[in-house]
């Protein structure tokens, strides 16, 4: 197994930060680097990344994430949005109409190109002995992200990315069994709930360990509560977001 793979295979989200050590202007531009670097559709390069750091900023995009209080404590917090502010420029100068926006593809693609860049600056930062937590929680309240960093039209915040040197490491989260996640050849459906299963036990166990007994909570409970309940403040944001920003899909 190569240095790489061992870094990806080592990952875990890192919640507590080491206030006393920052993070260099030369690494997060290497980070971004890494970033741009990943595949993207058609050469289109659609995503745009930014860098707070300003205390100020970071206090109230925190409490808009869901008072993630990570996204302050950490010295660092990257925006990953989708941006087809460049492409509409591009239609402009060659005097096309601008077509993708009125379609849910473009959405797909840009956030496609969102999580392949942030996995890549994921790879990037923990190579250096960073620690990593990505933020799907600025979604709760995207507008205060469109408003305070200043978003054009046709962009839109997907994910952060707080990044700092780890205070503690938490123990690696289980993940679910390839035989459920990695099929050959086609889809087989009758064997995901007899994993889901076992792997309810598996995480039962792990959450037990981690909280010294005090949750006990398994995958598809939590799961199951989320897309129930949980994701309301999201269904309730994004989509007016998003069309605020000029994604005019049906």
């Amino acid at each position: 197994m190569n240095e790489t793979i061992k870094i990806i295979k080592n990952h875990r989200s890192v919640r507590e930060f080491d206030p006393e050590k920052d993070v260099s202007d030369a690494q997060v531009k290497e980070i971004i680097e890494a970033a741009m670097a990943a595949p993207n559709w058609v050469n289109g390069q659609q995503v745009t990344v930014i860098e707070v750091r300003d205390p100020v900023k970071k206090s109230t995009l925190s409490e808009a994430a869901g008072n993630q209080r990570w996204v302050k404590e950490a010295p660092v917090f990257l925006l990953f949005c989708m941006d087809f502010y460049r492409a509409k420029l591009a239609a402009e100068k060659n005097g096309t109409d601008f077509q993708i926006v009125e379609d849910l593809e473009a959405v797909i693609v840009g956030s496609t190109d969102v999580g392949i860049a942030i996995g890549s600056a994921v790879i990037a930062a923990e190579s250096m002995g960073l620690g990593i937590v990505p933020i799907g929680g600025v979604r709760k309240n995207p507008k205060v992200f469109v408003d305070l960093l200043n978003l054009p039209e046709y962009v839109y915040p997907i994910s952060g990315l707080v990044i700092g040197h780890p205070r503690t490491l938490p123990g690696q989260k289980p993940r679910l069994p390839l035989k459920a996640t990695y099929q050959k050849e086609k889809y087989d459906a009758n064997v995901q709930m007899d994993i889901i299963n076992q792997y309810d036990e598996t995480i039962s166990t792990y959450m037990s360990n981690r909280t010294s007994g005090q949750d006990s909570s398994d995958w598809s409970s939590k799961i199951a509560q989320f897309y129930d309940k949980g994701f309301e403040q999201y269904a309730k944001n994004t989509s007016p977001t998003i069309k605020h920003q000029g994604f005019r899909y049906q």
